[in-house]
């Protein structure tokens, strides 16, 4: 096992602002997908540790944090921003070798969590409430208040970046947070809340409790002591957080997944198109919730757009991590498993183009081709399930009608893109889409910090990033006062 240089024991769990041994005692080990070797070992935390970590947010609520004004919390989010900024490459290295995405894919991601701390220490003294008008005698207004002690569960495949639009805008709303990384990769969770302590967050505003979804992480989703839940990560998984939470009666943010459309239209310019097409279905190794996994392309440029596209998917090279390339491994053997069970389902299907592995890659590694797929159905198993890999499919379609029917049959609602130059076409077709997103003649992948983000029917609901992600975490109260 290689030593890895870090300013934190891995082996702790963050509770009160000490870094401590979990209540067990109990480990568990970090694999590296680039090579399959332990990495290093994390903290097991246990559901003593996740009742020691709200009873700690819920004091730093009602003691110091809950009384730290909402300039002063922005502050304290910038200064985190600017402690971000300054260790880029730590991070984005430390990404790497935990999730195993190409350095430059890493590096964007820290840059992305010191842009959400920027915006949420911006934001923190922006929420306003409003006025009502109302009978005579009465003044009406409005306030948003912090629910209290927030839950997070962040997954895998985008540390960082979930953390900053879940845990940034909790925290610039004033409520105490208690997160609980995905035990196959935390370790810039855990930096980060180094970090949060170097920033000034008091203690208990922040505490990290790693560990097993089944142990930890169920005890964080039912604990009676938290007042909102937010979790990323799978369908299954999403709704037994909702059912947890359910218990307590509290609100839950879920964002679980997506089979996103891109349409290509007779008349869309295809050389924009392309970089688009690929780049969002192999980013992360198509480890993305919001992954563009089906192309539906009309019939007049459907053979272009298929040659095209497969000429960039033989071009792709999957190596490791550290060596920057196209595609990085899949975050685990288990998920590599999963994906060529999606292949298999694939094996009646015209493969169309497959990227290569280098011949350097350790035999070790998680490692999955790209793939693309074409003159593939509506209703193919490729075509409705989310695969959370490097496969797309491309859909031929002949009408508008048709391209919505598809785009819209699945159980999914993420994000979605148009490519055409018909301004009435695009306006037309992106209020019928069944998305959270729609983007014209591009395509954000989530988009930008500033962008609501979230998603319908299976892709779950309630939002993040930007404004709405500050009232999501925030409590609506009515205040009428009558003085005649």
């Amino acid at each position: 096992m290689p030593h890895l240089d870090l300013p934190f024991d891995p082996t702790c769990c963050l509770i009160d602002g000490i870094w401590n041994k979990p209540f067990t005692q109990g480990t568990l080990e970090l694999i590296n997908p680039s090579n399959g070797q332990v990495l290093c070992h994390i903290a097991r935390g246990s559901p003593a540790d996740i009742d020691a970590a709200v009873r700690s947010s819920q004091a730093a609520f009602d003691g110091k944090w809950g009384h730290t004004s909402a300039v002063d919390r922005g502050r304290i989010l910038s200064k985190l921003s600017s402690l971000v900024l300054e260790n880029i490459e730590f991070l984005a290295n430390l990404e790497a070798l935990d999730v195993g995405k190409p350095l430059k894919q890493a590096r964007a991601d820290a840059v992305a969590l010191a842009r959400y701390m920027e915006f949420y220490g911006g934001a923190a003294d922006k929420v306003h409430g409003e006025t009502i008008p109302y009978q005579e005698g009465y003044t009406v207004y409005t306030l948003r208040e912090a629910h209290g002690v927030t839950g997070h569960i962040v997954p895998w495949n985008y540390p960082m970046q979930i953390i900053g639009r879940s845990v940034g805008a909790a925290l610039a709303m004033g409520n105490a947070c208690v997160l609980k990384p995905a035990e196959e990769a935390c370790l810039t969770a855990l930096a980060f809340a180094n970090f949060a302590i170097e920033a000034g967050l008091p203690k208990g505003a922040l505490n990290i409790v790693p560990g097993l979804g089944p142990e930890a992480g169920a005890a964080l989703c039912g604990h009676p002591g938290i007042q909102h839940m937010s979790f990323t990560g799978s369908v299954a998984t999403g709704r037994q957080v909702q059912a947890a939470a359910a218990q307590n009666v509290i609100p839950v943010t879920l964002e679980l997944g997506g089979k996103s459309p891109q349409l290509i239209f007779e008349d869309a310019d295809v050389d924009a198109a392309l970089p688009f097409l690929v780049k969002a279905g192999i980013q992360n190794a198509g480890q993305t919730c919001s992954a563009s996994s089906r192309i539906l392309v009309h019939k007049s440029r459907y053979k272009e757009v298929t040659n095209r596209m497969a000429e960039l998917y033989n071009a792709l090279v999957v190596r490791p991590a550290k060596e920057d390339g196209d595609i990085g491994p899949l975050i685990s053997a288990r998920q590599k498993a999963i994906v060529e069970g999606f292949l298999e389902k694939g094996s009646d299907l015209r493969l169309c183009a497959k990227g290569s592995l280098h011949s350097g890659a350790p035999k070790g590694g998680c490692y999955v081709l790209p793939h693309l797929f074409a003159d593939v159905s509506a209703d193919h198993a490729l075509a409705q399930e989310e695969i959370f890999g490097p496969v797309q499919v491309i859909i031929p379609f002949e009408t508008e009608a048709e391209a919505i029917t598809i785009a819209n049959g699945t159980d999914y609602g993420l994000v979605a893109s148009i490519w055409a130059r018909d301004g009435a076409r695009q306006m037309r077709l992106a209020k019928k889409l069944r998305s959270g997103q729609v983007f014209l003649n591009n395509y954000g992948a989530g988009g930008g910090v500033e962008l609501p983000f979230g998603g319908r029917g299976l892709s779950g609901h309630g939002r993040e990033k930007g404004f709405e992600a500050l009232y999501g975490f925030s409590s609506l109260k009515t205040i009428a006062s009558y003085h005649g």
